[in-house]
């Protein structure tokens, strides 16, 4: 077994194909011996590093929000108003459309969770935090600079979220009339109502 792990494809490479294969042809056909077959492993190894088709999916959502994190750091650091900046935090957030792999396998992880250990529950919340975290902060610093109305931010927040995953779970199932540019209208003009400050 020992020789077998040194010659086992680094982690990432696992976790980016089983990413690539949900994208590609969807969650159902991602199965440990077909990941296997992608990565060169066979499906007892793979278990042997995930334990269960539940810990590879949760891993595999920890590694593609830790690229999310990445890249909502970036925008969240621009130099540009916190609006401009919540537009792009809202872009980030809503799928890209029906059959997003991000939100596929957020939906498959929250809906597995019912039965996840806790440990498997603090992961996922420790997901949720980040965003909600940032996005406090955002609203936060909107405020201090003038540019939003005084609100709680962590309320709001906790409030833009929930209207973000129920709009991005009608997006990502393909619900019709809610498409991606529809939903982000709705949740700008949202935020107008909630947050520009009365001139």
């Amino acid at each position: 077994m020992a020789g077998a792990r040194r010659n086992a494809p680094p982690r990432e490479r696992v976790l980016a194909a089983a990413m690539e294969m949900i994208a590609e042809r969807g969650l159902e056909k991602l199965t440990m011996a077909a990941l296997g077959r992608e990565v060169g492993m066979s499906s007892g190894h793979l278990l042997y590093y995930f334990r269960s088709k539940d810990e590879l999916l949760l891993r595999t959502l920890e590694w593609s929000e830790g690229r999310l994190g990445t890249e909502r750091g970036r925008l969240l650091a621009r130099d540009s108003s916190a609006r401009d900046r919540l537009d792009a935090f809202v872009d980030l957030y809503v799928p890209d459309g029906q059959g997003d792999p991000h939100w596929t396998l957020w939906l498959e992880v929250w809906n597995r969770s019912q039965n996840a250990d806790d440990d498997a529950r603090d992961r996922q919340a420790a997901i949720e935090g980040a965003w909600h975290r940032d996005l406090v902060a955002l609203v936060a610093e909107g405020i201090s600079r003038g540019e939003f109305r005084p609100v709680d931010p962590d309320r709001f927040a906790a409030r833009l979220r929930a209207l973000l995953d129920g709009f991005s779970i009608h997006v990502a199932i393909g619900l019709r009339g809610t498409d991606r540019d529809r939903i982000l209208r709705h949740v700008r003009e949202f935020l107008d109502d909630s947050l520009l400050a009365d001139t």
